[in-house]
């Protein structure tokens, strides 16, 4: 089958395209056709091994897996002994592991049914993203409506979607982007969108019961001051942070000062469960919420794609299709 590999860390001069072998179907996968894929930052940093931290779990030297992407769409083709819950023909979305390729296994827990209402190209713009910012505003789910809450990269994939979730949870959603990306947060429902380039939003006076930073380096200690006397800081990634521990000790100190102060600081790492993939199923089917879909690749431009990831220039989701 085709696939987009890089046998070695780097820019995303190193991903290119290869024929190899159909992944092993095991007893709990499923062998998906794959109808599109997106990209997730996590992918970039996977191809760069980036930071060293995750060096130990995916290749010290050179990466174990030679394939990236995560994020799925797909036909059914076969499924292990162990599963019940789909069978071949059937159209899913969820997470696998290596989705620039013409085939991809999954688990099948990481898998939901396809919305019949969604493109393969529009349910591959949802697993990763969608699910961390639904995880990250947790908080709001047992709050009720009326929750003030600040989406900090309110433009990005994550921030997108926590924008469209926090409005279908009741709240009133302020969005941080960039001067040009100011309409599109708007677009997404946002009760007002904020300029971070016009002055340091951390000084405006305004403050938040919830706060969503996502992919930032702005202090805890600064992001305090955005949040109301009980507020709730969440930290999802976080970049600039150096090429040993990126971004990951910021939202360790988060959590080593919340017991002393009466605001709770957390740093988020999701995790793909189906309960959750099952909910936004759910909110896509009504139209609560809605993929958006930057720029569709093929398979043969995934570098190019790639390098979308670091650009400034994405506007949603970024798919490749085979």
């Amino acid at each position: 089958m085709r696939a987009i590999v890089h046998d070695s860390y780097g820019s995303a001069d190193v991903l290119h395209p290869a024929e190899i072998e159909r992944p092993a179907v095991g007893a709990d996968d499923v062998l998906l056709r794959v109808e599109a894929a997106s990209l997730n930052i996590g992918d970039w940093h996977l191809m760069a091994g980036l930071p060293y931290l995750v060096r130990p779990a995916v290749g010290l030297r050179a990466p174990k897996s030679r394939v990236r992407g995560m994020d799925v769409a797909g036909r059914v083709e076969a499924v292990g002994t162990n599963v019940t819950r789909f069978t071949p023909g059937d159209e899913v979305f969820g997470v696998g592991e290596g989705s620039l390729a013409e085939y991809t296994t999954a688990r099948a827990d990481k898998l939901e049914p396809k919305p019949a209402a969604l493109s393969f190209e529009q349910a591959a713009a949802v697993p990763t993203s969608a699910v961390t910012a639904l995880q990250a505003l947790a908080p709001l789910r047992d709050a009720g409506p009326g929750e003030r809450v600040l989406v900090i990269g309110a433009s990005g994939a994550v921030g997108g979607y926590a924008v469209q979730l926090a409005k279908t949870f009741g709240a009133h959603v302020t969005g941080v982007a960039s001067t040009a990306k100011l309409d599109y947060v708007l677009s997404l429902g946002a009760d007002a969108a904020v300029d971070y380039t016009r002055g340091d939003i951390t000084r405006s006076g305004e403050r938040y019961d919830l706060v969503l930073e996502t992919g930032g380096n702005r202090s805890v200690s600064s992001l305090r001051k955005l949040l109301a006397p009980r507020g709730t800081l969440v930290l999802v990634g976080g970049e600039g942070g150096g090429r040993v521990t990126g971004g990951f000790e910021r939202a360790l100190r988060a959590l080593l000062l919340s017991p002393f102060v009466s605001q709770k600081l957390t740093g988020l790492v999701s995790v793909m469960r189906q309960e959750d993939l099952h909910t936004l199923a759910g909110l896509l089917e009504s139209g609560a919420i809605r993929p958006v879909i930057d720029r569709v690749y093929p398979l043969a431009e995934a570098a190019t794609a790639m390098r979308r990831l670091t650009d400034g220039s994405i506007r949603g989701k970024v798919i490749v299709t085979p």
